[in-house]
């Protein structure tokens, strides 16, 4: 019998795939996606990883999709293949993380009844997609493959879903079918008259503060918002997300916005008068949190419009992108200055000494423990012995938990896109399978996944791709045998904690089992050490850090109530 020449509609697929820049595609191989496995092992410009779990897969395609705008592809077969990339991608539609999911699927001859393991995945998916849906034939695939990954890009980006079945993957396909040329969409500009009117409310405005968000990195701002806040004299905080997109060593930097609810940080918006949000997205941090009466003055500069919140109402917003928009509005604030004084004039001025005052605060945490010689490790010991074991355009990805806050509070960011923290859906397990995906976008910078106890177990099996791919990953675990930041939330609510406590394997010797290089400090005399020598490994290494988490209440008593959305 003869075989038929024609390429497969799996072959489309992937043709389609490379077409559209896609480098990567994470997945676990299943029985429903061996077709485009097949045309994925002679193709060299998509290349493959395989995961331990489908949802490594997909926070590695999230991850990769913030660190870089370009989406990759995380894939899965049908059933409890593709419900174990629901987190991932979830986490990738808050964080507006642009990637693409792909699940195969029983033979369209089945969808109509009951039948092994089919379940309604485009359905399943549409809460958490910005665009999903099924082939229902092949020579669809090219329009459905470019639609995919363009709304993935459009603002605001997030995760889009194809479903392949089975019998159209392996189907035969017209050899005169090819990937759609690609098309390159440009943002408007915001008009003269919106540029004017914000121009004059910071103008007129004496104690302006800019909040920056997610969306400043994300399109790739951050030089014009440093030159923005340099520019006028401005001080500067970001949200969690938005990390990075002010260099910590300025004094015109807050840091990070959204910890306590008596924070120094937000004391600085208590004294403002107007709020420049750029590039800030609500889901990052509540408006109600920094604008409790909804009677701020807010100038709104992103590439949508706002959403609608009672404590988020902004006088005026340029919509376009972002960079060009900070351009513009310096040009037109700057010969006038703020309540008409310089930049020069304002820098010594009595409100831009209090705010370098609250940052010298948030930094005081930090230089009180830097002799600290415990067995147990203080989180500003271990936050401040890695910031200095790190060069300053090495990538953080921190996991969620308790140490998040203390990364988002004193772990001081010098370059954009350089510290990754979900905060959109905050997804435990993200850290370990998104330092595997920023190790491959950045070979050539050493990459910390940072962990709770907790955390790592939801993906440790991850430790073996990371050696498989000879990743440059350090994971640095703070082990404390507790959910801390539960704990800390129930001892500031209800004064003990409950269900939070658990049992803990040997992580350096489980590291150790993976055939990864581990290393457990002492106390915290040996910490710096132990970090520089897992970081000079050539590829991945583990440290376990015991960590003082009697810090957490410290830090509330001082500062107040850890907010609830942090």
């Amino acid at each position: 019998m003869t075989s038929d020449p024609r390429p497969t509609a799996a072959r489309l697929l992937v043709d389609c795939l490379a077409a559209e820049g896609c480098e990567w595609v994470f997945s676990v191989p299943g029985e429903e996606t061996m077709d485009i496995l097949e045309a994925l092992a002679d193709e060299t410009r998509v290349r493959h990883v395989t995961t331990r779990h489908e949802q490594g897969a997909a926070f590695m395609a999230d991850v990769h999709g913030r660190l870089t705008g370009r989406p990759a592809v995380a894939m899965a077969t049908l059933g409890p293949g593709a419900t174990n990339l629901v987190t991932g991608i979830a986490d990738a539609f808050l964080d507006r993380a642009p990637m693409v999911a792909i699940t195969g699927q029983t033979g369209s001859d089945k969808l109509h009844k009951e039948s092994h393991q089919l379940v309604d995945i485009p359905r399943m998916f549409g809460p958490v997609t910005k665009w999903t849906t099924r082939v229902g034939r092949a020579d669809a695939i090219p329009e459905t493959v470019t639609r995919a990954f363009r709304t993935a890009r459009l603002e605001k980006p997030g995760p889009t879903h194809i479903e392949l079945p089975e019998d159209i993957a392996a189907s035969r396909v017209d050899p005169s079918l090819s990937p759609l040329p690609a098309a390159r969409a440009y943002f408007p500009e915001p008009t003269g008259e919106a540029i004017a009117h914000a121009a004059s409310l910071i103008a007129a405005s004496s104690r302006p503060i800019v909040l920056a968000g997610n969306g400043v990195l994300r399109r790739r701002a951050a030089d014009d918002l440093r030159a923005f806040a340099k520019g006028l004299h401005i001080p500067v905080a970001t949200t969690f997300m938005g990390k990075g997109a002010m260099d910590d060593r300025s004094h015109l930097s807050l840091m990070a916005v959204g910890l306590q609810a008596r924070d120094h940080v937000l004391s600085g918006f208590d004294r403002a008068d107007l709020v420049i949000c750029v590039g800030y997205d609500l889901v990052e941090y509540g408006p109600s949190r920094w604008n409790p009466d909804g009677r701020k003055r807010i100038v709104h500069i992103d590439t949508q419009p706002s959403e609608v919140d009672a404590s988020y109402r902004p006088e005026v917003e340029l919509i376009g992108d972002i960079d060009g928009s900070l351009r513009r509005l310096l040009a037109a604030v700057e010969p006038r200055g703020i309540s008409g004084r310089t930049a020069s004039e304002r820098h010594a001025s009595r409100e831009i000494l209090v705010h370098a005052d609250l940052r010298n605060q948030l930094l005081e945490d930090l230089r009180a423990w830097e002799d600290d010689d415990a067995p147990v490790v203080k989180p500003q010991k271990a936050i401040l012995e890695l910031r200095r074991a790190l060069a300053p355009d090495d990538v953080l990805v921190s996991d969620v938990g308790a140490h998040k806050i203390w990364v988002a509070r004193l772990f001081q960011t010098y370059e954009p896109n350089t510290v990754i923290i979900s905060n959109g859906f905050a997804a435990m397990g993200i850290a370990l399978p998104g330092a595997i995906a920023a190790s491959l976008v950045h070979p050539d910078r050493r990459v910390v996944a940072l962990c709770g106890d907790g955390g790592l177990l939801m993906n440790v099996q991850e430790l073996e791709t990371a050696v498989r791919l000879r990743s440059k990953v350090t994971v640095v675990v703070w082990r404390d045998d507790s959910y801390g930041l539960i704990d800390w939330k129930q001892r500031n609510e209800f004064g003990r904690p409950f269900g939070v406590e658990f049992g803990n394997p040997d992580f350096v010797a489980l590291a150790r089992s993976f055939g990864m290089p581990a290393f457990r400090p002492a106390g915290s005399s040996e910490l710096a050490a132990s970090l520089r020598e897992a970081l000079a490994v050539d590829g991945p290494a583990l440290v376990e850090v015991p960590i003082d988490y009697r810090e957490n209440l410290r830090l509330t008593e001082r500062l107040g109530a850890l907010d609830p959305d942090a």
